[in-house]
């Protein structure tokens, strides 16, 4: 039976990412206690500190404006 994928809302994104930022808890131990993938977190950590206002992308599809400052780096 194939595995169907968890999908986390906004929310819970930033209360995962302020745990790691704010509180002195390593990624490993917070993606440990709340039941997910430490590199998931990671890359969360990672969108809330480039993203303005903490955004995230949805379902993995990058903003037009990101697509586009991507395109214009290169």
């Amino acid at each position: 039976m194939p595995e169907t994928r968890r999908s986390y809302d906004d929310e819970f994104k930033r209360d995962a990412v302020r745990l790691v930022t704010n509180n002195s808890y390593g990624i490993s131990e917070t993606a440990r206690r709340l039941g997910i993938n430490a590199k998931l977190l990671g890359r969360w950590k990672r969108e809330a500190e480039t993203r303005p206002n903490g955004a995230f992308t949805t379902n993995g599809h990058v903003s037009s404006e990101l697509d586009e400052m991507s395109r214009l780096r290169k």
